[in-house]
């Protein structure tokens, strides 16, 4: 007699079974095991003095040596603050945007304008920051770009924008924003496509209009989309978005009080010293911090509510 049961497949049965899906997960699980794991021993070296030819069992053991580098160095802290200050505005301002234009759109009449529109939107995330580090050139040069042309013929006297480091931090969070804000349009108005929509048509019975459909169905069920994304961008907190910074700032001391940031400052460090062993220990540092992060505000969420919370 038989019982019912399906008998689960074996591994090879799966791989065959679903082998072109694993085909396509192939190079992004490749990527991730080589520079993800092969590379994980070589974080020794943020406690040795690295030698190239000596490698990883013959270099020099100097304990905490590399991390005092940083710690005492004049602009530590500055350029943690200023990574913690631009990625958390990047956060908040990005996701608050997202949200709103996810709503915007979601009530839309026009199909057809909603999808240009959010094509349009989307299509300065596929830009390479060294265009829009030129995009933002052309708006900011002291001479000739457009914002002090504009000042210029309402009778305010330009600014030398790239010697004025006080306005930076909102330039930098306006880019961010606009450059990415269509990623996460997509990722917000597919959660609002997977509501179910009996619950409007309930809420309409109800007598609730539509920003009462919004506050108490929309806005709650979009949540825990919104609580995974931040966490998984707080892990990343502490990396400062290298090549935005350093494709639009480059090399200008002139704003670093501002915008210079752990990883422009690793990058510079090792360029002109050339120690990667100075350069890992800061490297493990942002991973030890980020993994805390993570950590503690998940289990922040997890105490307020189980459901919007990473794992």
């Amino acid at each position: 007699m038989s019982s019912g049961r399906r008998r689960k497949p074996s591994l090879w049965q799966e791989l065959r079974g679903n082998r072109w899906g694993y085909a396509l997960v192939l190079p992004a699980a490749a990527y991730t095991f080589l520079f993800g794991y092969v590379t994980l021993p070589y974080m020794i070296i943020a406690f040795q003095k690295y030698h190239y030819r000596r490698g990883l069992l013959g270099s020099e053991w100097v304990g905490l040596a590399n991390f005092k580098f940083f710690f005492l160095s004049n602009q530590a802290w500055q350029v943690t603050f200023n990574t913690i200050r631009l990625n958390f505005l990047f956060i908040v301002c990005g996701t608050l945007a997202a949200l709103a234009l996810a709503l915007l759109f979601n009530e839309l009449k026009s199909r057809l304008f909603a999808r240009v529109t959010q094509s349009t939107i989307l299509f300065p995330h596929f830009l390479s920051w060294v265009v829009v580090s030129y995009m933002l050139y052309s708006l900011f040069a002291t001479d000739f770009g457009i914002v002090n042309n504009v000042l210029a013929s309402i009778g305010w006297e330009k600014v030398n924008w790239y010697a004025s480091p006080q306005y930076w931090v909102q330039i930098l969070v306006a880019t961010n924003v606009w450059k990415d804000i269509g990623i996460s349009l997509v990722i917000y108005l597919a959660a609002i496509a997977g509501i179910d929509g009996t619950l409007f048509e309930a809420a309409r019975i109800d007598g609730a209009n539509r920003w009462k459909q919004i506050r108490y169905i929309t806005l709650p069920l979009l949540m825990p989309t919104v609580s995974i994304l931040s966490l998984l961008a707080l892990g990343r907190i502490m990396y400062g978005s290298f090549d935005m910074i350093y494709a639009i700032v480059k090399d200008n001391g002139m704003l670093f009080s501002t915008v210079d940031v752990i990883d422009t400052y690793m990058f510079r460090a090792l360029r002109t010293i050339g120690n990667p062993s100075q350069a890992m220990a800061i490297g493990l540092y942002q991973s030890i911090v980020g993994f805390a992060l993570v950590f503690g505000a998940n289990f922040i969420v997890r105490r307020v509510d189980k459901d919007h919370s990473l794992f």
